[in-house]
């Protein structure tokens, strides 16, 4: 059997609320940095590209998380030259998102391509035991079987899905075991889940994937034909107004497509039907989904403490500090989790970690902007971070990058004060356009079109004091945009 080409699919998405206050839904778990310095998304694309035969990288993301990606993407060694970006305007959960992609691929490199669905967020870090399950699992889609992969339990986990192994199927020589999977299980009672592990033949659930594009799109229209009816017009609509890099999802058109992961479209029933293979990994795996993981990512001292940054330990035991800005001193605790941001503090025990979640509801109920936004916020041109604000005025850290512009724009409750630190502004300011160096400073008055650009080769750093009666993210008309943020 020819070696079909191998598109890897990056789900990306989620907003990781139990890993808050390091994952805000602005910047969500996979741009959330490890101990390592390294981000999620960064290393799963970088796994994805390590592997034989890849012909391209599909990305399918929130319109809002695009230039972060795109940031993501190009510090990384070896860098996807042709990579391909599905923007989803909100998100419709993982049946959607991987029957747009599979009409993606077939449309790029063909109905028997090879999907390879890996969500952005796990962490993987036995690079050949990974390789070798997706051989297998290639060599199995060919065939035009549906396959997951399993991870082999290492205790009685109830947060994750179960997958129960049927018999066994032919396997690579020196590869990983492939059955045939009987049923998908919900997350068990802790109970359930001791018998699983008991058992042997249960696996958990990855969420990755693996299938030809046509054996994907066939399953949608056998099992979920809803979903794959109201994808078609996405797809076409997106294919006809796209470019070779960047597809954006219609708003209208994906507000019809039924909200349904692909574990209940599609993979459930088809397993039922038998149709369904399960490769049985043995690499690492780590969703990272809660506090707890993150701390086993670091290694403990002799009290079992763990953390990064500046961290004073006296008396304490069991404990994971994260500490950004300046020095966490703990004194007389034990097994509890603090993370320390420039904004916020979570000071959580680790039998209640789980729980963190129910921080960012409470936020979001009240209006406070911190279940969403750090306070240094990423934008297509840069960064932005909060100094101080207070009743009417609000004061800011501008960054630009080389060549970079903000919107044409205009506020209708507030005025702007920029004085530039570094570099050189480019301000437009309704019919002016003028240039500003170090220690010159210009006035935008309310419902002022204005444009702050970097016209030079080095950082643009200003400080903005706004000043109104709301100073609120949305107080903002775009009449021109460089990165496709004014709606038509």
């Amino acid at each position: 059997m020819p070696k079909a080409p191998v598109v890897p699919v990056i789900l990306s998405g989620g907003a990781g609320t139990r890993l808050w206050p390091l994952s805000r839904e602005a910047a969500p778990k996979p741009f959330m940095p490890l101990p390592d310095g390294e981000t999620l998304l960064g290393k799963t694309a970088v796994r994805a590209l390590g592997l034989p035969g890849v012909a391209g990288l599909v990305t399918v993301t929130n319109r809002d998380y695009y230039f972060h990606t795109k940031d993501v993407y190009a510090g990384l060694n070896g860098a996807p030259g042709d990579a391909l970006f599905v923007l989803e305007p909100f998100g419709r959960n993982t049946a959607p998102a991987v029957a747009l992609a599979a009409l993606c691929v077939e449309a790029r490199f063909g109905p028997e391509a090879i999907l390879l669905v890996l969500p952005a967020d796990h962490l993987i870090r036995d690079q050949p035991a990974f390789a070798a399950a997706v051989q297998q699992a290639t060599r199995i889609a060919q065939g035009g079987a549906l396959v997951t992969f399993g991870i082999t339990p290492t205790h009685a986990e109830t947060g994750f899905g179960y997958i129960e192994c049927g018999a066994a199927l032919p396997s690579l020589a020196g590869g990983p075991p492939a059955y045939r999977a009987q049923r998908f299980v919900e997350k068990p009672a802790a109970a359930l889940a001791q018998q699983y592990l008991a058992a042997g033949n249960y696996v958990w659930n990855s969420g990755m994937f693996c299938y030809t594009a046509r054996t994907i799109i066939d399953a949608f229209a056998r099992y979920a034909p809803q979903v794959l009816d109201a994808v078609r017009p996405v797809w076409s609509a997106m294919a006809a107004r796209g470019t070779n890099s960047m597809l954006e999802v219609d708003a209208a058109l994906f507000a019809a497509v039924p909200d349904i992961s692909i574990d209940y479209a599609v993979m459930e029933p088809a397993a039922a039907a038998g149709v369904v293979a399960v490769v049985r990994g043995t690499f690492d795996w780590s969703d990272v989904g809660s506090w707890q993981a993150v701390s086993d990512l670091t290694e403990p001292d002799r009290d079992g403490n763990r953390g990064r940054g500046e961290r004073v330990t006296i008396a304490t035991s069991g404990t994971y500090v994260h500490a950004e800005d300046r020095v966490v001193a703990t004194v007389g605790i034990e097994n509890l989790v603090i993370i320390d941001t420039a904004d916020a503090v979570l000071v959580a025990h680790r039998d209640h970690l789980q729980r963190v979640k129910e921080v960012v509801g409470e936020l979001k109920a009240r209006g406070h902007e911190a279940y969403k936004l750090h306070k240094t916020v990423a934008r297509p041109w840069g960064a932005y971070t909060v100094l101080q604000d207070g009743p009417g005025f609000k004061i800011k850290r501008i960054e630009v990058k080389a060549g970079a512009s903000l919107s044409l724009q205009l506020h209708h409750r507030r005025s702007e004060h920029w004085v530039v630190v570094c570099g050189t502004a480019e301000v437009t300011r309704d019919d002016e356009i003028f240039h500003l160096s170090a220690n010159q400073s210009a006035y935008i008055p309310v419902e002022t079109r204005h444009r702050l650009a970097n016209p030079a080769t080095e950082p643009l750093v200003i400080i903005e004091v706004q000043c109104g009666d709301y100073l609120g993210e949305d107080d903002i008309v775009r009449f021109d945009d460089k990165y496709g943020r004014v709606t038509a």
